[in-house]
């Protein structure tokens, strides 16, 4: 797995963020996610959102994945 693809994933599972993915190992990564659709939603919703978008490949070819999750407002985009 390289994080090109999980940057594309996301970005096809949440039209609009703006994702920035590193990980140097191939199993262990860590993201920033920031979308619109995450206002009003506790940071476990949040991170489930961005799970979804990984389907299966989480817990196997992604054995990890540290997120941080931030509604546009929140990353100070915008203003």
């Amino acid at each position: 797995m390289d994080t090109q693809t999980i940057q594309a994933l996301i970005e096809n599972g949440l039209p609009g963020a703006l994702v920035e993915v590193s990980g140097a190992d191939g199993v262990h990564f860590e993201a920033r996610v920031v979308s619109a659709a995450f206002a009003g939603k506790l940071p476990l919703a949040r991170h489930r959102m961005v799970y979804a978008t990984l389907g299966d490949l989480m817990g196997g070819a992604i054995h990890a994945l540290a997120l941080r999750t931030l509604t546009p407002e929140e990353a100070g985009i915008g203003r």
